[in-house]
């Protein structure tokens, strides 16, 4: 299991981070598209280092068309030296059709014809196969030789694609040539869920197939430090656990009914209340809570068979030595 870690987004320059990650072993970085295009830091970060692979976790697929987003990740992996891990999600409705005013139907069918998509334009390009793709939601038939991009000798990028429902994670194993596990995910939902729906959409084989954990990460030197962090992650999963879509994951454990409370809270704005009703066993449940040793030999007991890396998922501050350590007892565990 190869350990990664996240760059800063944003106005903050990625560079120094990005050189200082790899230099510290890092094997992958990761950009994801919350509150800042995820793009932008990967191309500054590929100009500073040379090894660590360079992935998006997510950028959302369809608030752009096939055409844009093919474009982006093929200089990405030119700019890399074909170091992409193109990583890509669907978000919710709401959010695609009222922030980012684009069509929502069907996502699981519309990102299997959003990835085939890529690939017909990338074939294009890398290959010289003419483009005529026509399908359901996406048509790309017109391609001349002064906007096709000049060959780079990478190769397409790998593509993952996020997913939390069995139908989108059967299309991940179908389409795509790795899955991203979402952060709102446990130990039981994984192995009972979505590792079967993988193994449906690639016919029964998970090998040479990535699989990138994303588990929450409680850690700390003292009880201070691991409070404050505890505090953090709990109001991430509550507002995870208010969105009706990742309702599934806590049916698994019996918490439906709490996810109903927060999402009513939710809908009345009461943000700050809502940590409060993630319990200690949610808590353990969902991230792995402890000092760098322990933090380290968890992941590797519940996914050191499963995953094939992971970013350490800490949404809040925290002290980059704290990260290294974590990520020294990964290096140091071998999965049973």
């Amino acid at each position: 299991m190869k350990v990664d870690t996240t760059l800063p987004a944003g106005t903050r320059d990625p560079r120094q981070a990005a050189a200082r990650a790899e230099q510290d072993g890092y094997d992958g970085l990761w950009t994801s598209e919350i509150k800042h295009d995820p793009f932008l830091a990967l191309g500054l970060a590929a100009t500073v280092t040379e090894r660590a692979t360079l992935g998006t976790a997510i950028a959302l697929a369809f608030a752009r068309n096939p055409m844009s987003t093919a474009a982006l990740a093929d200089d990405l992996q030119g700019l890399s030296g074909g170091r992409l891990l193109l990583g890509l999600g669907s978000q919710i409705k709401a959010h695609i059709t009222r922030r980012f005013g684009m069509p929502w139907s069907r996502p699981a069918a519309r990102m299997r014809e959003y990835v085939l998509a890529l690939r017909a334009i990338w074939a294009c390009w890398h290959e010289g196969v003419p483009l005529e793709f026509e399908g359901e939601f996406y048509r790309h038939t017109l391609m001349t030789p002064m906007f096709t991009p000049e060959p780079h000798g990478h190769g397409a990028p790998r593509i993952l694609l996020a997913g939390v429902g069995p139908a989108m994670t059967a299309v991940a194993g179908e389409v795509a040539d790795g899955f991203l596990c979402h952060g709102f995910t446990t130990e039981a939902y994984l192995r009972e869920v979505t590792l079967p729906a993988l193994a449906r959409g690639r016919g029964g084989e998970l090998g040479g197939f990535e699989i990138v954990g994303s588990p929450f990460v409680v850690v700390g030197r003292t009880e201070e430090e691991l409070g404050a962090a505890a505090a953090a992650v709990r109001a991430q999963l509550a507002f995870y656990a208010s969105t009706p879509a990742y309702r599934p994951v806590l049916d698994r454990h019996g918490w439906g009914a709490l996810g109903d409370e927060l999402h009513v809270l939710s809908k009345a704005g009461r943000w700050t209340d809502m940590g409060a009703l993630i319990t200690s066993e949610m808590l353990h449940t969902f991230a792995v809570v402890g000092d760098p040793g322990e933090v380290g030999a968890e992941l590797v007991r519940r996914y050191g068979d499963v995953f094939t890396r992971t970013p350490l998922h800490t949404p809040y501050p925290v002290d980059p030595g704290l990260l290294a350590e974590v990520a020294g007892a990964v290096r140091g565990k071998v999965a049973p």
